[in-house]
């Protein structure tokens, strides 16, 4: 390969993994924009503290416990730190797309978008420290085992032999179901906030602070995705990035008309948050198939994950659960779809697909719940996850962090 080209593939790596770092700042204005004020230090103080360990603990070791090289396809470990050999630098590493460390710093950006999808979720009622507990553990081990499954060449990779088996493109179920089904588990075991439910089990709205930021923050995250999906092509080659970003985009945008559509046909009002929801949802539903899809299959899956944003909202309030932010709808529900999606539409369409999808679905959630529910539970009979009563109503900043995020503007919001 030739010089230019090699560092062409190099520079396209590296610009994605800056839109896929700032993505964090999207997900940190969706967070505090949903939720109220009171709590606006806790949710970015939980963010900054993701992405800080995140990457020391892709350093330290969840890198080669990710990519261990020859394995038996369950779990491997390459050893602790990193270490980019003999070719890392050169054309030779991953076939001339990028340097080893470009990798290890594109895929460390994911490794901290699962523990984020969980922050959301928890938002208003968990305790910092146990908090940062369940990161550590979940982010250092849980997540790159999972991936090591299929990006990592495990098991999920070769289920159906040379015809390939499982496809995750850039995360559908890799990234944010690993995060959804964590958080669904965390949503559980924490109970809702006081005031979500009535005594007959109605759930009643609770209002975020500022929701020209969780807009700011959609409209980010949608930029960051042109990283995340199009850096998963892993080389700046012009058909495959380009179509990428082509069925990203129209799925997002399809997805925030469905949820539009819908949602204002069942409530009769225009509902932007549900709008943005659909937007993402939209976006995490095209993530497991972009390279595969066409842009008219692309507006389809985007638009029917639209529509179960909708519904996916009204079921987890339905089955009383809250999630502030619809992180379970967005990332676990639309990841489930997405990635069913890819035995439906496009390339790689069949049966045989639809079962390899539903084994990677099933064998993640499994693996996921029964973790996350260990390291929580084990949390919640030592230590305790949710604060008393008399924090959560005063909010978690003043009594987790002693600091105000509008000191000028203190209200009462109880």
């Amino acid at each position: 390969m030739e010089a230019g080209l090699f560092t062409a593939n190099n520079v396209w790596m590296m610009i994605c993994t800056a839109l896929v770092f700032f993505m964090h700042l999207g997900f940190s204005l969706l967070e505090i924009g949903l939720t109220r004020q009171k709590n606006t230090i806790n949710i970015l103080f939980k963010n900054v503290f993701i992405i800080c360990t995140g990457l020391l603990l892709y350093y330290l070791g969840g890198f080669n416990l990710m990519y261990p090289g020859d394995f038996n396809g369950f779990l491997g470990f390459a050893g602790f730190g990193l270490d980019p050999g003999v070719d890392g630098m050169t054309a030779a590493y991953a076939d001339g797309g990028y340097t080893y460390w470009t990798d290890f710093l594109f895929q460390g950006m994911f490794a901290a978008t699962a523990a984020t999808i969980v922050s959301g979720a928890v938002a208003e009622r968990i305790k910092i420290g146990p908090f940062m507990i369940f990161t550590i553990i979940y982010v250092g081990l849980i997540y790159p085992i999972v991936g090591s499954w299929q990006w990592g060449g495990g098991f999920l990779s070769t289920l159906g032999g040379e015809d390939g088996g499982f496809h995750d493109f850039a995360g559908s179920t890799l990234v944010h179901s690993v995060g959804g089904w964590a958080a669904l588990i965390a949503v559980y075991l924490l109970g809702p906030r006081i005031g979500k439910f009535d005594e007959e089990g109605k759930a009643n709205a609770i209002p975020g602070h500022n929701i020209p930021l969780a807009t700011a923050g959609v409209l980010i995250l949608w930029l960051g995705w042109f990283g995340f999906n199009g850096g998963s092509v892993l080389s700046a080659d012009p058909e495959g990035t380009s179509l990428v970003l082509v069925t990203t985009s129209l799925a997002a945008a399809a997805g925030g008309i469905g949820a539009f559509f819908l949602s204002t046909l069942l409530y009769k009002n225009y509902d932007l948050t549900m709008f943005l929801n659909g937007i993402l949802g939209g976006l995490v539903g095209i993530t497991a198939g972009a390279d595969l899809m066409s842009p008219t299959e692309a507006i389809a899956i985007g638009f029917i994950a639209g529509l179960i944003i909708v519904l996916a909202v009204a079921f987890i309030d339905k089955i009383k659960l809250d999630d502030p932010v619809g992180a379970i709808a967005v990332h676990l529900i639309c990841g489930i779809w997405g990635t069913l999606a890819v035995g439906i539409f496009g390339a790689k369409a069949g049966l045989d697909q639809i079962l390899y999808q539903f084994t990677g679905i099933a064998a993640t959630g499994v693996f996921c719940c029964l973790s996350a529910f260990l390291i929580l539970i084990i949390i919640k009979k030592t230590k305790g996850i949710r604060v008393d009563k008399t924090e959560e109503l005063d909010g978690l900043d003043l009594h987790e962090h002693g600091m105000d995020a509008y000191p000028d503007f203190r209200m009462n919001q109880h």
